[in-house]
């Protein structure tokens, strides 16, 4: 069975850091194609959460929302079976849940809890 575990969410001032962390057990992130979205709230459904960013295979490329480009950065830990979203000059507009999200080689989707940041001053 698929877990995925999100922390690091809190409180930040706007041009502020923070770095998200995703456990996943259940599966290899680098097998997976593992993305980050986010949704204003938790009432959003999930096929209405906006993509962030991705990393896949082949040879961990990336992807990002037009929104973050140059702010995000989305990184995976093989050995600690990890995924990450650097969040740098972080604004008001980043105010969401963040979500963790696993693609496994079935095209299914998996789905973390959430991690609440916000951004304000």
């Amino acid at each position: 069975q698929v877990h995925l575990v999100e922390s690091g969410g809190g409180l930040v001032h706007p041009g502020g850091s923070l770095r998200l962390s995703c456990a996943a057990s259940g599966l290899s992130v680098g097998s997976a194609a593992m993305s980050w979205y986010r949704a204003k709230d938790r009432e959003v459904d999930w096929l209405e959460r906006e993509f962030v960013a991705s990393v896949f295979n082949p040879g961990d490329r990336t992807n990002y929302a037009s929104s973050v480009r140059g702010r995000f950065t989305i990184s995976r830990d093989r050995v600690e079976n990890m995924v990450y979203l650097q969040m740098t000059d972080l604004k008001p507009e980043d105010t969401a849940v963040y979500y963790c999200n696993a693609q496994d080689s079935h095209d299914y989707d998996h789905w973390g809890q959430g991690t609440l940041v916000t951004v304000s001053s």
